[in-house]
């Protein structure tokens, strides 16, 4: 029996939503939207969500529930990850979600959350597994290895927006802060790496703004465009090299790329040096994007 389900990912930098009909099978996605947010904004600092912040993510829960309504979706589950877990103040957020779409935030785990992760990026994919699949996100990189189901995963607390806040804070970044930020990215890296098995050999496969934003410059797209970067598969040296263009320029000449959104201009040097450190520590040559993610894992978890 087909099923109509809400699934919602709200992460450190961005709320998305994905309405999707599924019969446990199969799943048709109905509607995608992203709203950039900024949930976690100073919680690597502070350990609190901010009032502004959460008032952010509760406009965008609005317009998602009224999408939402007009689709008639029967379910809803909303996952809340890194910024979330990370929050003193997590019991105002799930007041607020409560109020705003009728269902309680699920505060889930790192570990979960690369198991949704994987689960929503390894079905349909026409590649040799074993699979190395790596959800670079604003609070936290999750990493997983599998085949047809997952064998190891943990979540460490390197993302696009912590690393900013921490380390990256001229414009451009400074030769020691981008030093800096390397130092704590290998550490995490290679930590998460270890955790399950290294990750040479495996196909490895890139989820989630950071990566996508990289093969979008890469691809010489004019705008996003899911069709085209769904499954494409970026060298190393594209990655390399993008990295470093990002990280020599400041944040005027980074926005004025056509596939940049807003409000991804001023952490994507963090991403791409994740994704690039990544492919450096498992020899990786290439790694290819997908667009499904997370999001297609939590309504594969209600089908």
């Amino acid at each position: 029996m087909t099923r109509r389900v809400a699934a919602i990912d709200c992460g450190t930098n961005s709320v998305r939503l994905l309405v999707a009909d599924t019969d446990g099978e199969t799943l048709t996605a109905l509607r995608r939207e992203m709203r950039i947010v900024r949930l976690g904004e100073g919680v690597d600092r502070t350990g609190r969500l901010s009032e502004a912040a959460i008032e952010r993510t509760r406009l965008a829960l609005l317009e998602y529930a009224a999408t939402i309504a007009e689709l008639g979706a029967e379910q809803i589950r909303m996952c809340a990850t890194s910024a979330s877990r990370d929050a003193t103040n997590a019991a105002d957020f799930t007041a607020m979600v409560r109020a705003t779409i009728g269902v309680e935030p699920e505060v889930v785990s790192g570990d979960e959350e690369a198991r949704l992760s994987f689960t929503g990026a390894a079905r349909g994919l026409a590649a040799e597994p074993p699979f190395l699949v790596v959800d670079i996100g604003g609070g936290s990189t999750e990493f997983v290895v599998g085949s047809g189901d997952v064998e190891a995963a943990i979540s460490v607390d390197i993302g696009c927006v912590r690393m900013t806040e921490r380390h990256l804070h001229s414009d451009p970044p400074g030769t020691p802060e981008l030093a800096a930020a390397l130092v704590d990215i290998t550490a995490a890296v290679d930590r998460g790496l270890a955790a399950v098995g290294g990750g040479r050999g495996a196909t490895l496969v890139g989820l989630a703004g950071s990566v996508t934003t990289v093969a979008a410059i890469s691809l010489d797209l004019d705008g996003y465009d899911p069709e085209r970067l769904h499954h494409a598969v970026i060298p190393y040296a594209e990655v390399a090299r993008i990295a470093g263009e990002l990280a020599a320029a400041d944040h005027d000449e980074r926005l004025a790329i056509p596939v940049m959104h807003p409000g991804r201009a001023d952490v994507i040097v963090a991403g791409a040096l994740i994704l690039r450190t990544i492919m450096e520590r498992t020899g990786a040559t290439s790694v290819i994007t997908s667009e499904s993610d997370i999001l297609d894992g939590i309504v594969w978890s209600m089908a």
